[in-house]
C-alpha cells in the first residue's frame, strides 16, 4: 500500500463535495445481477446514475423501464427514468462526464480453468482512456489478490495521472446474493480497500450514501481476499457435507437427518447441505482465482483443491443413484422416462449459471435416457445438440415417468402431488422430507 498523501489535493477536495451534495455524477460498468441494483441503490438516493454496457438488449430495456434481474422491480427502475436519475448507454465515451466509476463486469473462467480477466481488462482500458483528474474508480469483480494493484492501476497510470492525488482507486468485492429478499445490496457490508488512504477514504465515503455498513480494510489485496474466503469457506464445507452424503449412502444413512441432528448442537457446528453439485456465479468459480493466484507464488492449496474435486464428483454419483434406483426396480436407466425438476442452480430464481442440475440432465441424456425436465423459471434448456422446452407437471405426466429427480427445490412445486402420483423419486434437495414413502430415495 502506498503512503497517503499529508494534504488534500484539489481534485480530493473537490470530489468530497460533489459526494456529500449529492451533485456527483456516478457511473457503472457492468448492468447485471450485481451492477444493476447498484445503479438502483445509487439513484435512490439522489444521485444521477449512468449504466454502461455493451450488451444494447440490456441498454435498450433500462431506458424502456424494463428489468430483466429479478432484484430490481421494473416499477422500481421505471419511477426513477422518470425523474432522470437513471439512463443507460453501450457508449464507453459516457465515463469522460463521470465522477465515479464502479466495474461490476463478469470474470468466468477460461476453459483451463484459469481466470480470464478479459472483461476487467477491457473496462479499465475504457476508463484510461477517458480518465481526468478527480474521478474515483472502484473494482468489484471478484478477482484474485493482487488484481487491483497490478492489473488495472498500470493501466490507469498509462493516463500520466497519479494515484491517490489525480485520481482514486479501490476494491470493493461485490456480496449480492440474487433473489435474497433480506439481504441486498443497501443492507449487506461493504468491504472497502483502496491503493492509499485517501483513496479508501472517497470509496468509503461514496457507498456510505447508500450502503448502510462499510468496513474499511488495509489493501484492495485484503478487499480481493475477503471475497475469496468467504465463497471458499462455503465451496470447502459444502464439500464436507456431499462426502458425508457420500459415507451416509455407504453406512446407509439419511444424511438430512444427521446434519439436522447435528445443527441442534447451540455451539460449534454451522448446517451446510449436500446436493447434486454446486451451482451459481460464484462458489463454483472463485475458488479456482485463489488457487491460480497461489500456485503463481509456489503455494499449492490442497485442501480447496480437494473439496473442488469432491464437490464436482456430485453429478456423477447423482446419475448412479437414479441408476441403482431404477436397477433395484428391475429397470434400466437406458430407455427410462425420466423428468428432472428444476434446472436452476438454487429454487426460486430464474439462475441457470453454473448450475449442476444441467451437469446431471446431460449425464442421463448421454446414457439413453428418455428425457424430460421442468421449471417454471426456464422454458428452455440446451444439453449438447438438443434442446428442451419444460413441460407441465400433472399427474398424468408424473404417472407416465418411470423416475422423477428433484434437482432444484422451487416452492412453486406441489410435492404432495408429485409424491403420490411418481411412481418412483430420487430427492437430492430434501424438498420431500415429511414424506417417507418408501419409493422416495434421498441423496
Amino acid at each position: 500500500m502506498q503512503d497517503g498523501l499529508t494534504s488534500h489535493s484539489e481534485p480530493e477536495t473537490a470530489l468530497k463535495r460533489k459526494i456529500a451534495d449529492r451533485s456527483a455524477r456516478l457511473g457503472v460498468i457492468g448492468l447485471g445481477y450485481v451492477g444493476l441494483p447498484l445503479v438502483i441503490e445509487m439513484a435512490r438516493k439522489g444521485f444521477s446514475v449512468t449504466g454502461i454496457d455493451t450488451d444494447r438488449e440490456r441498454v435498450e430495456s433500462i431506458n424502456a423501464g424494463v428489468s430483466y434481474v429479478l432484484d430490481v422491480p421494473s416499477e422500481v427502475l421505471g419511477a426513477l427514468l422518470v425523474v432522470r436519475k437513471v439512463k443507460a448507454t453501450e457508449s464507453l465515451a459516457a465515463i469522460e462526464d463521470l465522477d465515479t466509476i464502479s466495474i461490476c463486469v463478469p470474470t468466468p473462467l477460461r476453459k483451463t480453468r484459469d481466470p480470464d480477466l478479459s472483461y476487467v481488462v477491457a473496462a479499465a482500458e475504457a476508463i484510461g482512456n477517458h480518465l481526468h483528474p478527480g474521478q474515483l474508480v472502484i473494482l468489484e469483480s471478484t478477482t484474485y489478490p493482487g488484481t487491483t494493484q497490478e492489473v488495472v492501476l498500470p493501466i490507469l497510470e498509462k493516463s500520466g495521472l497519479q494515484v491517490g492525488r489525480d485520481f482514486f482507486l479501490a476494491y470493493s468485492p461485490e456480496r449480492v446474493d440474487p433473489g435474497n429478499r433480506t439481504y441486498t445490496t443497501r443492507n449487506i457490508p461493504k468491504v472497502i480497500g483502496g491503493i492509499t488512504p485517501n483513496c479508501t477514504e472517497l470509496a468509503t465515503l461514496l457507498y456510505q450514501q447508500f450502503v448502510e455498513r462499510i468496513i474499511p480494510v488495509s489493501s484492495p489485496g485484503t478487499a480481493e481476499m475477503v471475497k475469496l474466503l468467504e465463497n471458499t469457506f462455503r465451496s470447502v464445507n459444502i464439500a464436507l457435507a456431499n462426502e458425508m452424503a457420500l459415507l451416509c449412502n455407504t453406512f446407509g444413512l439419511n444424511v438430512w437427518e444427521v446434519i439436522e441432528a447435528a445443527t441442534t448442537k447451540p455451539f460449534g457446528f454451522m448446517p451446510f447441505y449436500p446436493g447434486p453439485g454446486l451451482g451459481g456465479h460464484c462458489i463454483p468459480v472463485d475458488p479456482h482465482y485463489l488457487t491460480w493466484k497461489a500456485k503463481m507464488n509456489g503455494f499449492e492449496p490442497r485442501f480447496i483443491e480437494l473439496a473442488t474435486q469432491i464437490n464436482n464428483q456430485m453429478p456423477a454419483f447423482t446419475v448412479s443413484r437414479v441408476a441403482d434406483a431404477l436397477n433395484d426396480r428391475q429397470k434400466s436407466l437406458k430407455g427410462s422416462k425420466i423428468l428432472g425438476l428444476g434446472v436452476t442452480y438454487k429454487p426460486d430464481v430464474s439462475d441457470i449459471r453454473e448450475s449442476p442440475a444441467l451437469e446431471v440432465l446431460h449425464k442421463l441424456l448421454e446414457k439413453g435416457a428418455l428425457l424430460s425436465y421442468a421449471d417454471p423459471y426456464v422454458s428452455t434448456i440446451e444439453l449438447g445438440t438438443h434442446l428442451f422446452h419444460s413441460v407441465e407437471v400433472t399427474p398424468a405426466l408424473l404417472h407416465s415417468m418411470d423416475c422423477v429427480v428433484i434437482l432444484t427445490n422451487h416452492s412453486a412445486f406441489d410435492y404432495r402431488m408429485i409424491t403420490t402420483h411418481s411412481p418412483l423419486v430420487v430427492d437430492c434437495r430434501n424438498a420431500l422430507k415429511d414424506f417417507p414413502e418408501s419409493h422416495i430415495l434421498r441423496l
